[in-house]
């Protein structure tokens, strides 16, 4: 099938998601314009924060494509243009990854070939999700720091620390010695999968190598490059927290940069532990409750903020299924 069909198809799947989360929204249409004009000069400023948060992901993964090799025939302004549809399919997709990631690959693949691009995305993505357990780490400690923490809590930040070391550790496996094979290998313990795993990696198991020997090497011998990258996710995660500052400076002016950075690392958390859902639907407005009312805060406020992120998901997820259709030049 052709790269066109696959883009259409990945195009129809994301008009038909969020159409149907339209239909299925929690508010009534009344309700959700009136708290929309409530935010009043906040709304387009909440907006605009997202271009810049996607800028820099996607500078982060275009260190990562051009640390192996010539990327002159691909520009910044396409990459970013696949980071925002990309994150839409995401934001649209059950588990999370299984949408935008197959994309990223498909778009990057007449630049700079199938091998370089699936290796960079898959760098990407396992830079993306070590930035939120940092993000999650911080948060911890910033929590003990300020807070007074008693046996009950103390048993869920070290859960929550635990949680981020172990699966950090499998990551820096991953790091090191590549993680397609794995993946594969993975894919072939699973009933299902099992004899289709194994016929695909008997087929392309030089190429499976080739990926793998491309994401260790980043590792290894351009450590600038690793650190700059999982820096630059780290710093998206921080100035994505400015959303929570203005929607809560809607309702209320006690409300500090250090409160919103532990309600977003909380609710992301417990967000991200419900991968299955699309647009991780209920998890994050639950998630936004709980992480407010913990910080003294009333729980109506992280209610009122789920429905402000709900808005501005479906705004990018709009216009990054757009972006599909735009500027899209044949390449051999």
């Amino acid at each position: 099938m052709s790269t066109r069909r696959f883009r259409n198809l990945f195009l129809l799947f994301g008009i038909v998601a969020v159409i149907g989360m339209l239909l299925t929204f929690d508010v009534s249409y009344e309700e959700l314009l009136s708290n929309l004009v409530r935010a009043g000069v906040y709304l387009p400023l909440i907006l605009l924060l997202w271009l810049f948060v996607y800028l820099i992901n996607t500078l982060s993964w275009y260190i990562i494509v051009r640390s192996s090799g010539d990327v002159s025939t691909l520009s910044f302004s396409r990459l970013y243009k696949l980071t925002v549809s990309a994150f839409s399919l995401n934001y649209v997709t059950p588990v999370g990854l299984m949408g935008g990631e197959p994309y990223r690959i498909m778009e990057l693949t007449p630049y700079v070939g199938v091998e370089r691009a699936t290796s960079s995305v898959i760098l990407y993505v396992m830079m993306h999700i070590c930035s939120h357990f940092l993000f999650w780490i911080s948060a911890v400690v910033l929590y003990v720091m300020c807070y007074h923490v008693n046996w009950e809590m103390g048993i869920v930040l070290s859960l929550i620390i635990l949680f981020c070391l172990l699966l950090g550790i499998l990551f820096v496996k991953g790091y090191r010695h590549g993680m397609a094979v794995a993946c594969i290998r993975l894919g072939s313990k699973i009933p299902f999968l099992k004899k289709r795993a194994i016929r695909f990696a008997e087929k392309y198991r030089d190429r499976l190598e080739g990926i793998d020997r491309q994401i260790s090497l980043l590792h290894r011998q351009r450590k600038s490059t690793f650190y700059g990258a999982l820096l630059l996710e780290y710093l998206a995660r921080v100035v994505s927290c400015g959303e929570i500052w203005l929607i809560l400076n809607v309702l209320t002016t006690d409300v500090s940069f250090m409160k919103c950075f532990l309600i977003l690392a909380f609710s992301s958390l417990l967000a991200n532990l419900l991968f299955f859902m699309p647009m991780q639907v209920g998890g994050r407005e639950g998630g936004l409750a709980l992480a407010v009312s913990g910080l003294s805060l009333s729980g109506a406020y992280g209610v009122y903020t789920a429905l402000i992120t709900r808005v501005r998901e479906l705004f990018w997820v709009v216009i990054g299924l757009g972006l599909m259709k735009i500027g899209n030049k044949k390449r051999k």
